[in-house]
């Protein structure tokens, strides 16, 4: 098969992906309508039309107005089950996905109904579609630690219903110190946590996410390779990084695709998965994300198992699902007749 029907094919997993940026224009209307709320579009085309971003903030300004349209619990649960039914179709079959309580909290919006219907809509996708899932609650890094506090001893009472912890929004100004006694909480009460780092920030800020908050995973970290050192520490402790090309490319992190730092990444050996990031609005899902990169990147079928392997390596999956899942990705391939000893000869596996 070609490389295109490789990358369609290949079971595989996602890590970094907002609920709230899958809210699809057309969904997004019908929901305004519903629920009566007004927009300043007159037509799904001329919200498209405003899919044009200079950079990170003004992405953020239209995905907070979309976000005011998610308002019931069944807002919720369609949100995250045509996400899945998405997800379906491109073999992923993990998934884990982030959402932003404040963003529905500060509208009034009771923290139990959204974890209701996304939650719902998870377990519908575990029991239709086979995909395991966890959810990610996600501090905005605008906003006071004080208020992330809140919001995470609000959500405790729901603790069994989210694996982790995050920090997303506005990068610039907001460094991860900011944040350092709500991620000391969150790692009190066993959870994991990532954080956003060095997407539109420095690399200081993927050092201070690991040696301050104590994340395993970073989400972007595009500017690492601006640091030698601290390549050095990502690679020798293999801690994963979520990158997000279209949405780079969107918001204008990267100039194109040929210069972007997934390449390199894979070349020193560092666990870099693909992700979509928010789909909705930057123009592709999952499997648009690694055929944009393939080709700008020349990327072979090689290089995709390994980023496929890795996104499940990179997973916070039990041992055992996770062998399941590394063995069917290593038996696609197989029959593929894909060479997979220089993958894993490093023992990553």
């Amino acid at each position: 098969m070609n490389l295109e029907t490789y990358i369609e094919t290949i079971p595989k997993a996602e890590l970094h992906v907002h609920i709230e940026g899958t809210l699809e224009p057309e969904m997004l209307f019908e929901m305004a309508k519903r629920n009566g709320i007004n927009i300043p579009y007159k037509s799904i085309s001329e919200l498209k039309n405003a899919y044009c971003f200079s950079n990170l903030q003004e992405f953020l300004d239209i995905y907070y107005q979309g976000a005011n349209v998610l308002i019931t619990e069944q807002d919720f649960y369609e949100l995250t089950i045509a996400y899945l039914k998405k997800l379906r179709q491109q073999n992923v079959m993990h998934v884990e996905i982030m959402f932003d309580p404040q963003t529905h909290t500060l509208r009034g919006i009771d923290l139990a109904l959204v974890l209701n219907g996304i939650n719902k809509a998870m377990d519908e996708g575990r029991q239709r579609f086979g995909i395991t899932s966890g959810l990610i609650l996600s501090f905005l890094r605008h906003l006071t630690e004080e208020e992330a506090i809140d919001t995470f001893k609000s959500a405790l009472p729901h603790k069994d219903r989210f694996i982790a912890v995050g920090l997303d929004s506005s990068e610039n100004g907001h460094p991860p110190k900011k944040f350092e006694r709500v991620f000391k909480l969150a790692k009190e009460h066993q959870l994991k946590c990532v954080a956003h780092a060095g997407e539109e920030g420095p690399a200081k800020n993927i050092r201070d996410a690991l040696d301050i908050l104590s994340v395993s995973r970073i989400d972007h970290g595009n500017s690492a390779l601006n640091d030698s050192e601290l390549c050095q520490v990502l690679i020798s402790r293999q801690i994963p990084l979520t990158l997000c090309p279209l949405s780079n490319l969107a918001l204008k992190v990267v100039s194109n695709l040929e210069d972007h730092p997934l390449r390199q990444m894979l070349d020193l050996n560092m666990l870099v998965t693909i992700n979509s990031d928010d789909p909705a609005y930057f123009g592709g899902h999952l499997n648009d994300n690694y055929k944009h990169i393939a080709q700008a990147q020349n990327l072979t079928k090689e290089d995709i198992t390994l980023l496929a392997l890795n996104s499940v390596k990179a997973g916070f999956i039990s041992f055992d699902i996770k062998n399941d899942y590394i063995e069917r990705i290593t038996e696609f391939a197989r029959n593929e007749n894909i060479e997979l000893s220089k993958i894993i000869a490093n023992d990553t596996f």
